[in-house]
């Protein structure tokens, strides 16, 4: 079976890990109203003086979904704007991303999700966060969610949820108030 080979391959070679990069400067140097970037950064820079530090996100991807150029996105377009970002791997469980958090820790979790395990694997996440008494740690979510599901999101405590055209500044607004109402 193709599992079986795989498996012997992966004994013989290993497992291919991708390395997680961002870059940075794009996403600012592109965006076209300068007024705003510089905005929202200085909102950041403002929240940076009160809080002690910068606010930090990690960015994640869980279960099955490999599709990260969103996300990427994000985390580049974030540092640019002044966040402290982490990148995640790939096909993480809830508590991986839990426990990392945690060990960096950030005030946000951003779950970025394209393959419709939003309900499942973020309903775990709030758990885990839950059990680990870290529900400090704001919870938002991206990516291809159908609005019927933002109300079941909302209930389970995810303070943001932003769909695919979503203006970059205005979120990072919004994940900065959300991360203000916790501190």
């Amino acid at each position: 079976t193709v599992g079986e080979v795989s498996s012997a391959m992966e004994k013989v070679w290993g497992r291919y890990n991708a390395p997680i990069q961002s870059i940075s400067g794009v996403y600012a140097k592109a965006f076209s109203d300068q007024k705003e970037i510089s905005s929202v950064r200085e909102e950041i820079n403002s929240f940076a003086k009160k809080a002690g530090r910068r606010p930090r996100i990690m960015v994640a991807k869980m279960g099955q979904d490999g599709h990260d150029r969103g996300a990427k996105v994000i985390a580049t377009a974030f540092a640019d704007l002044g966040f402290d970002v982490d990148i995640a791997p790939l096909f993480q469980t809830p508590e991986e991303v839990v426990k990392q958090a945690i060990e960096n820790d950030v005030h946000v979790i951003g779950v970025s999700s394209q393959v419709a395990g939003h309900k499942t694997l973020i309903e775990l996440l709030m758990k885990v966060l839950q059990k680990e008494n870290s529900e400090d740690i704001v919870v938002v979510a991206g990516g291809v969610i159908p609005p019927h599901d933002y109300a079941f999101l909302k209930d389970l405590g995810v303070a943001c949820i932003f769909g695919p055209g979503t203006p970059i500044p205005g979120a990072a607004r919004e994940v900065l108030a959300a991360i203000s109402n916790k501190i």
